[in-house]
């Protein structure tokens, strides 16, 4: 087939192959994909230590509220105005949520 009546279209995808190919065997092309590479990498770890410092926070937050609430209740409890089902409840949300708080910033911890 010559090489005339071939679109316009398809040359330019025949010439767009092999400079890719060309590219793609030159130092500079690896290190420019070892850099990209290593550059997510790092962005990846820091994300991801980030993402548990965050959520650690909001968790211990939660806990701060459910100690307060537990407080509450406790008072209320002593009064005799609750029962003891509410005061459970409080300091197993309490102790959950500081839990969650606490092994999320130990992972942060471990991963370093």
């Amino acid at each position: 087939m010559p090489m005339s009546s071939l679109s316009t279209a398809r040359k330019l995808g025949v010439v767009a192959r092999v400079a890719g190919q060309q590219v793609s065997r030159t130092r500079t092309f690896g290190a420019v994909i070892r850099a990209g590479r290593t550059t997510l990498s790092h962005f990846r770890r820091v994300l991801g230590q980030l993402w548990l410092e965050v959520t650690g926070f909001v968790f211990l937050v939660l806990a701060g509220i459910g100690a307060l609430a537990l407080a509450r209740e406790y008072t209320k409890f002593q009064a005799g105005q609750v029962g003891s089902g509410r005061v459970a409840l409080a300091a197993c949300f309490t102790g959950l949520f500081g839990w969650f708080g606490a092994s999320s910033f130990w992972r942060v911890k471990k991963r370093r």
